[in-house]
């Protein structure tokens, strides 16, 4: 008898550590029903059968294996214990050692890599470069209701970033924080989206109600409160181009760039408002289609002479037909201003550059160049450029010695492009009368003024004013070209802002099952491999 208690005992024994090594079969099947049923019934947000007949087994089976009592297997050696926790022990170490050293790694070395399809989270190149170059302390303070936008908080982030400091950013609920707000002296309401921008120059806001903020405007408020604001004058009352006008012709778009880059624009006419003002940074002669009288170059002849800067665009030449000639009066219209310009060592020539092999929209007349020489406080960077029947400019020898001066555009071909003289739209090179290429048409020219003079002369000549008009400023890098002359004119030290990049908050509307479905996701995950973990765990314990 005692013999067949023994069997039986040793046969019960081999049958529970069979089932033994089933468990954590058992368990993982048990909490896969668990989790599948829990998150079949919130999904349903509803009492399903199939959902509460699941997670109840699934319950079942883990309390199954959490309440079995252990079998009788062998223990295990407490060595073997001792080496597995001190093999745990380093790897816990080593794996906290790699973390620390990532992490300082990161710190130390910055790498950053923009993802986004509009780049929304890397600044532009001359935003980057003035606010590297600010020198003065600045304050941008956000008025919004509620809990602000993602890219709102990434863009002050990249702000105080790249200025290393300078620019503080400041986030209020101005329903909160009353108090707050009231200190700016206007009041805010629920609905409006405000940031002030504060340095030493003074406050600029900016209201950001109905669109989502850009780096343009910022970057311009910060120009504004930052810089002393620069006025340019243009001339008006010989037919010259109007900036306020929205017609293809007119020059809107570009004072309203140049407002943007804080600077102001503003109409000049000799004869009713008097001489150029002294608070004239740049006189801007746009393209006059009519003669200026002599008390006009006498003025423009003496402001320069003291100093003053300029840009010259002149108006291209009148072209006719072989069977039509030109009478006296229309050869005087688009004058050339040599009464002025021819003092200051260059000539404007009446004829018309071409460039068979690089122009714009199929108009040989057109040339689109970038043969730019080097002068990179304008030209820097700067992509094809493209001009309406520009005149040629020659550059004259008996001039005065301080006078310096250099080509800023020449058309791109060589044997392809040139002066042409013939107006009567016959194209065919004559080397006895036309200009050959690369034909220069647009100059810069500077004189150093001598003792108590405040600044030297800087002036710009292009022989054509159609590049900058509403029709085609937003063409090629026209625009650049343009701001970045008045702003070598004008001798500021920063860059200008063309590009505008507009933020798109991208949102992924979900409904409220998707909203549910994506949760059990997320909690499964972690549940999922922490039972694969109990799992082997199981399997150590019972092997």
């Amino acid at each position: 008898m005692p013999c067949l208690d023994e069997d039986q005992r040793g046969k019960q024994v081999v049958a529970m550590k069979k089932d033994i090594k089933n468990i954590p079969v058992l368990f993982a099947a048990g909490l896969a029903c668990l989790v599948y049923g829990a998150g079949r019934l919130y999904i349903a947000m509803r009492l399903d059968v199939t959902g509460v007949m699941i997670f109840v087994i699934g319950l079942a089976c883990v309390l199954v294996c959490v309440l079995r009592p252990r079998g009788d297997g062998q223990p295990r050696v407490r060595m073997e214990s001792l080496r597995a926790y001190s093999l745990l022990a380093a790897t816990v170490v080593l794996l906290a050692g790699v973390t620390a050293g990532i992490n300082y790694l990161a710190y130390r070395c910055e790498f950053r890599r923009d993802v986004t399809r509009a780049k929304q989270h890397t600044l532009s190149q001359y935003t980057s470069e003035i606010l590297r170059n600010l020198n003065a302390r600045v304050e941008v303070t956000t008025f919004h209701v509620s809990m602000p936008p993602k890219y709102l908080e990434d863009l002050f982030q990249e702000y105080t970033r790249v200025s290393e400091g300078k620019v503080k950013t400041a986030i209020f609920d101005p329903l909160v924080d009353i108090g707050t707000a009231a200190q700016f002296g206007n009041v805010i309401s629920g609905q409006e989206k405000k940031v002030i921008v504060q340095s030493s120059g003074g406050r600029k806001d900016i209201d950001f109600t109905d669109a989502p903020l850009a780096e343009d405007q910022l970057t311009n408020a910060i120009l504004q409160a930052t810089r002393q604001t620069r006025r340019v004058y243009f001339l008006s009352g010989h037919g010259e181009y109007d900036i306020n006008s929205d017609e293809d012709n007119g020059l809107k778009i570009f004072t309203q760039l140049l407002t943007k880059n804080n600077i102001e624009s503003r109409q000049w006419v000799f004869a009713l408002d008097g001489p150029v003002p002294r608070d004239c940074d740049v006189l801007i002669i746009a393209g006059p289609k009519e003669p200026l009288t002599p008390e006009d170059e006498q003025i423009i002849e003496q402001y320069l002479e003291e100093g003053g800067d300029a840009l010259f665009l002149i108006e291209h030449t009148l072209i006719t037909t072989p069977d039509k000639t030109l009478t006296e009066e229309e050869l005087r219209k688009s004058p050339s201003l040599n009464n002025i310009l021819t003092k200051w060592g260059v000539r404007i020539a009446d004829d018309i550059v071409v460039d068979l092999a690089s122009h714009a929209s199929g108009d040989v007349g057109s040339p689109a160049t970038r043969n730019y020489p080097a002068h990179d406080a304008i030209v820097s960077d700067m992509d094809y450029t493209f001009y309406i029947r520009p005149r040629s400019i020659s550059m004259l020898g008996n001039r005065r010695g301080t006078i310096r001066l250099a080509p800023l555009v020449l058309t791109a071909s060589t044997k392809e492009s040139w002066g042409e003289t013939n107006r009567n739209l016959t194209v065919k090179y004559d080397d006895l009368l036309d200009r050959p290429g690369p034909v220069p048409i647009a100059f810069v020219i500077w004189e150093q003024k001598q003792g108590g003079d405040p600044s030297d002369t800087r002036m710009a000549v292009f022989t054509d004013a159609d590049f900058l008009s509403n029709a085609f400023i937003k063409q090629y890098s026209n625009a650049q070209m343009g701001l970045n002359v008045v702003n070598w004119i004008s001798e500021l030290d920063y860059h200008v802002l063309v590009d505008h990049k507009d933020i798109t908050v991208e949102r992924l509307d979900l409904t409220s099952r998707q909203k549910r479905v994506v949760i059990v996701i997320l909690w499964a995950m972690p549940i999922f491999i922490a039972g694969c973990g109990i799992m082997v765990w199981m399997r150590q314990r019972i092997g």
